[in-house]
């Protein structure tokens, strides 16, 4: 039996609000605790592993606030938020998402993601381990949404 209340979507909208603020929140500490640990030595640290690293957190960055400031726009926009909540609930793109790994591969690769960046900045030999297998779990989620959208 359930004992919550289910939340509207305007209510999931503001709770992907903050939970991307907490994201940018700690993605900043990261920073700061990477920098006190001397980590991204120009000694140790290759030119791609240095070029990677900064792609994939910067560009995290970017998209984290870039999320924000859609999610907001959203509230504001009664039209835009009943259009992407009509997408959302599509069965074509939640069965393409499932099919091509879901939410467990989403969350892998936001694992590879971290473990990519940090070992870019530490030790090279576990950077490009890690980068391989970020690239390799890319490319099987492409290629499963690639094969299951025809």
């Amino acid at each position: 039996m359930k004992n919550y209340k289910a939340m509207n979507y305007s209510e999931k909208i503001r709770w992907r609000i903050r939970i991307s603020q907490v994201i940018l929140i700690l993605m900043i500490v990261y920073m700061i605790v990477v920098a006190e640990l001397g980590g991204g030595d120009s000694r140790i640290v290759t030119n791609l592993a240095n070029m990677v690293g900064d792609i994939i957190f910067f560009g995290g960055i970017i998209y984290v606030i870039s999320r924000i400031i859609h999610n907001r726009k959203l509230l504001k926009n009664r039209l835009l938020l009943k259009e992407q909540h009509l997408t959302e609930q599509d069965e074509r793109n939640q069965y393409l998402h499932d099919k091509s790994g879901g939410i467990v591969m989403d969350i892998l690769m936001l694992i590879l993601l971290f473990v990519t960046v940090t070992t870019s900045l530490f030790n090279m030999a576990a950077f490009y381990t890690a980068l391989t297998i970020l690239a390799a779990a890319v490319l099987l989620k492409a290629g499963a949404y690639l094969f299951y959208s025809r």
